[in-house]
């Protein structure tokens, strides 16, 4: 289970940035989170639940964007919506795919007190 350890480090990313703001709790976790990330988000949600135990983070609600992956056709051009890493161009079929967005996984914002 990979999201322990991402949700591991998302704790200390948020940690110290409350720690620097002279917070003692923080409220919400803004995350993008691209489809194409890897991360099975409910894999994510029980993980962060066991990791904020005991934090500042430990009534803190992770408000997740999701973002779609999206690809470029390095053969004829055409921009599409990217499912799976072996979908193919819709337009031409070619796999030569240039992915755009859809990879991401960031700590966006923080909601502290």
């Amino acid at each position: 289970m990979h999201e322990l350890s991402i949700v591991q480090s998302i704790v200390q990313i948020v940690t110290a940035e409350a720690t620097a703001a002279n917070s003692r709790q923080v409220d919400e976790v803004e995350l993008d989170i691209g489809t194409m990330s890897g991360v099975e988000l409910s894999a994510f949600h029980f993980a962060w639940s066991q990791a904020v135990k005991n934090t500042v983070m430990a009534d803190a609600k992770p408000i997740i964007n999701s973002i779609e992956g999206k690809a470029n056709c390095m053969m004829c051009d055409t921009t599409f919506l990217l499912d799976h890493y072996a979908t193919p161009c819709p337009n031409c079929g070619s796999h030569f795919i240039d992915i755009q967005q859809g990879k991401e996984l960031r700590v966006k914002a923080i909601s502290v007190r």
